[in-house]
């Protein structure tokens, strides 16, 4: 008996001996060949590493895990291959976490930066690289590995509901900032996701509709942004988005994943799915490389499991996917084991976010110089709810949770200036716009040094905005609002200044001239109200311009003959012309290409923006360096006060095979702070490729040879100097494939 005990227990420890010796010899990540790894996982292992984590919090495993509370995702860890979990988190305004946890009293506040659009009209590069990496800082200090954004999606149109979360209507522009904000949030070793690519302009119907786009549009501006921001700055992941292009998935489209982002662009990343939570194609899924299929599911998994197991899916495919995943995971903060504080540095990254709001504030108007304010003016009567009740973001998973948000009531007080009381008790406990009277305007124009008036709109990701009162254009009581205040106050010889604190473009034309001045202070984050009052005051001279039309009507933007702008979501009326589609008819005819090239009239054009001083272009000169053209221009200071310059290079091509825009952003640059007098030699740059078209029927890229134009501009209605490029002979460089 006693032998038989003996050897029970002989084997058993054997058993135990042997199955650590094999547990030891499993290869490692990071300490092991990739591929021997690869070799070394089951086909659920790969499956499960290739679906998000739907259980969030545990895995097959057992193993549980911190999660950090309000994170839009999680990849599987393997622990047995030393393979981590990562933690993804929206998003494109800064992180977007739960504030409050379960049996803590501590918050997880964090920093609400400007919106998209405001940090294009920034036309900085440097802030924008600010701004990433303080974003990414608090990535990192809250545990987390990617950030989901930025989103490059081109505004299309004004009605598109996260154009807020969208930098412009210009592929270029979009471009550059884009690389800017990938470089600065990379820099502090998190990830980022560029997205939602591509062709997902609008929020109804998202997640079927069918973006029928022809191949020169999509290469000269839907996919153009996103060529630029992976060339330049190679995020760690890109976020395949939830609509056709031209009748198929993003999701299953190798033409799209391989061809073009890797074979193309040269991308080295792992592509990972909009938040899908449905069954699609899994196969040709995997096979278009989209290496990550997000949420996640159970069925998803076992989708895989059985296509391999089928012979539907060859394993090939899985095992590069599977790669390309442990590549990623290996720059993650969760495989360095790094242990985050839950304490960034807030109070400096909110002033970052307030450097970057008060340099992309656009001021519109500024009749007779009624900014900045007098230093004698003391007294404003603020009018509108959104005085009182700021917006920093957006909604959806553009927002954040923030500590605090400066209302412009509090950043007129915090400069010394006084705020009528008796408006401001109308607005306590007020949720929308209330009437005012013209006898009730009158009263506080005799006790107030002038009117200040805030307009504001919201959006967010599920549902697009709508052409009508309240939305694009203005309600009656806000008409009546700006008409009684403006009368009321320029019959007393005070000014009015309209606040527009916006996330998207609104109707301007019909009321601005009730303004003497107009501050557009999109969605600035949360020190906005300080940020106004800085512009106001002229403790920052404004430099911001726009990088987006601000139309005189809404049906004038070609693309409203085929918006579904009256629907919410994904509901549909059986009267909506495009039904589970969007035909993009307008084709290239987007923003300024379209109301330049047909003289159409706008309210604000594409690259506007006014300041307190003025700036002189002169001795502007071109020089070729290979394939390379180098432009300079000299620019002066030639006001009394200390400001930057915007200056823009368009070009104008000459006539060839293919109808072209008047003229196309090519380069742009912003001069450092000037001071009276003080001059700055600005250099732009662009390749001999960038002048190029694309052809449909030579399917590529072609450079017509002839005499273009480079304008040198303010905007992109106002040419300060000129210059003539020949080009010799033409040139034409073909693509791999079609969409």
């Amino acid at each position: 008996m006693m032998k038989q005990i003996f050897l029970s227990f002989f084997l058993l420890t054997s058993f135990f001996c042997g199955a650590q010796t094999v547990k030891s010899k499993l290869p490692q990540l990071g300490k092991d060949p990739i591929d021997k790894i690869v070799a070394s996982m089951t086909l659920e292992e790969k499956a499960a590493l290739l679906v998000g984590d739907h259980e969030f919090d545990k895995y097959k495993t057992g193993q549980i895990v911190d999660l950090v509370p309000g994170v839009a995702g999680t990849t599987v860890a393997i622990p047995r291959f030393g393979i981590p979990i990562s933690l993804e988190t929206d998003g494109p305004a800064g992180v977007n976490i739960d504030a409050t946890r379960k049996g803590e009293n501590k918050t997880y506040y964090c920093t609400g930066f400007p919106i998209a659009t405001l940090l294009a009209s920034t036309w900085n590069a440097s802030i924008v690289e600010e701004v990433g990496r303080a974003m990414g800082n608090e990535v990192l200090e809250y545990g987390c590995d990617v950030l989901l954004a930025p989103a490059i999606n081109l505004h299309r149109n004004p009605l598109c509901g996260r154009n807020f979360e969208y930098y412009s209507e210009d592929p270029y522009l979009v471009g550059k900032t884009a690389a800017a904000m990938i470089k600065g949030v990379q820099s502090q070793g998190v990830g980022t996701s560029l997205k939602h690519f591509a062709a997902n302009n609008q929020e109804t119907f998202r997640r079927q509709n069918d973006s029928r786009i022809s191949q020169r549009a999509l290469r000269e501006l839907y996919l153009k942004g996103f060529e630029i921001a992976v060339k330049e700055s190679q995020p760690w992941t890109v976020m395949s988005s939830y609509n056709k292009i031209n009748g198929t998935y993003t999701q299953e489209s190798y033409p799209l994943l391989t061809t073009i982002l890797r074979d193309e662009w040269g991308f080295k990343g792992i592509v990972m799915s909009d938040w899908t939570r449905q069954l699609r194609n899994t196969a040709a899924q995997i096979h278009a490389g989209n290496e990550l299929l997000m949420p996640g599911f159970p069925e998803q998994i076992t989708d895989i499991e059985n296509l391999v197991k089928s012979g539907k899916l060859p394993m090939k495919d899985v095992d590069i996917c599977v790669k390309r995943m442990l590549q990623f995971l290996m720059k993650t903060p969760h495989f360095r084991n790094y242990a985050y504080s839950n304490s960034p540095d807030l109070k400096a990254h909110a002033l970052v976010a307030r450097k970057a709001a008060d340099e992309g504030i656009i001021l519109l108007k500024n009749n007779n110089d009624v900014l900045p304010l007098s230093k004698t003016l003391k007294d404003v009567a603020l009018f509108g709810i959104a005085s009182y009740n700021f917006v920093a973001g957006g909604t959806g998973s553009g927002d954040v949770n923030k500590a605090y948000v400066v209302n412009v009531k509090q950043g007129l007080e915090n400069v010394g200036l006084n705020v009528e009381a008796d408006i401001r008790s109308l607005y306590d406990g007020v949720k929308s716009e209330i009437e005012i009277s013209p006898s009730y305007a009158k009263l506080r124009a005799k006790d107030s040094d002038m009117a200040v008036i805030t307009l504001q709109r919201n959006s967010g990701e599920y549902a697009d905005r709508h052409n009508t009162a309240g939305d694009f254009y203005l309600t009656e009581v806000e008409k009546n609002m700006l008409k009684n205040v403006s009368e009321a106050f320029h019959e007393a010889g005070k000014k009015v200044v309209v606040v527009l604190n916006i996330g998207g473009v609104i109707e301007t034309a019909s009321w601005k001239d009730y303004a003497d001045a107009i501050i557009l202070a999109w969605q600035p984050g949360v020190e906005g109200g300080n940020c106004v009052a800085d512009i106001m005051t002229g403790k920052i001279n404004p430099s911001g311009k726009l990088a987006t039309t601000f139309p005189v009507d809404y049906m004038d933007v070609p693309s409203s003959k085929n918006f579904p702008y009256n629907y919410d979501g994904e509901k549909y009326d059986a009267n909506l012309k495009n039904i589970g589609h969007t035909d993009y008819e307008e084709d290239i005819w987007v923003g300024y290409r379209y109301f330049n090239t047909y003289k159409k009239e706008v309210s604000f054009p594409f690259g506007f923006g006014m300041s307190y001083t003025t700036f002189g272009y002169e001795n502007a000169r071109i020089k070729r360096l290979g394939n390379e053209f180098i432009v300079t221009v000299d620019i002066t200071n030639t006001g009394k006060m200390a400001g930057k310059e915007v200056v823009e290079l368009f070009v104008s091509a000459p006539k060839g095979e293919l109808e072209k825009p008047a003229c196309e952003l090519k380069a742009y640059a912003k001069t450092k702070e000037l001071r009276p007098n003080e001059k700055e030699t600005v250099t732009m740059k662009f390749n001999i490729a960038d002048l190029a078209s694309f052809s449909e029927k030579a399917n590529g890229w072609i450079t017509d040879s002839g005499v273009y134009k480079i304008l040198i501009s303010s905007s992109v209605e106002t040419v300060k100097q000129s210059l003539p490029l020949k080009v010799n002979k033409s040139l034409e460089r073909k693509v791999m494939t079609r969409i």
